[in-house]
């Protein structure tokens, strides 16, 4: 065997035994995101817009590798929820940007909170060894996202 191979079968079984667990928890932090009454898309929508207040919809759209209508839809519902508002950019007064409200500072602020106590409340039922192993791992994984740590 090669090693080409044997490094491709190591990579494909790290694929399979990555997929379920990863899965598992992106699933149960989305179902805890709506126990504080916002969808796992709106919590994303809010955080990338207090990263990076002023985006329109078309970079939150490409952000989110979603259709720019789609995206509308979720920025219209943000905004009858009160949770953002539209600005006009000093530059170009044709364009709208976006920026998060104060009541949406705090509902993004509430479902970190949570999310955030839900997984440290997991993460203690873990050996020290266990959680140093999964703090190796997160800038790795932010990488195979592409979003570098």
């Amino acid at each position: 065997m090669s090693i080409s191979t044997v490094e491709s079968d190591t990579v494909s079984a790290l694929a399979e035994a990555l997929r379920g667990p990863l899965l598992r928890v992106s699933r149960r932090l989305r179902q805890e995101a709506q126990k504080v009454g916002l969808s796992a898309q709106d919590a994303l929508i809010l955080g990338y817009l207090r990263k990076h207040p002023g985006v329109g919809v078309s970079e939150l759209a490409e952000f989110d590798q979603i259709s720019r209508p789609t995206m509308s839809s979720h920025v219209k519902r943000l905004e009858a929820a009160g949770w953002l508002r539209r600005t006009s950019d000093p530059r170009d007064g044709r364009r709208q940007g976006l920026i998060v409200t104060p009541a949406g500072l705090r509902k993004h602020e509430a479902i970190q909170r949570h999310r955030n106590d839900w997984l440290a409340a997991r993460l203690v039922r873990l050996s020290p060894g266990e959680r140093e192993r999964l703090a190796q791992a997160a800038g790795p994984l932010l990488k195979l996202i592409g979003l570098d740590a």
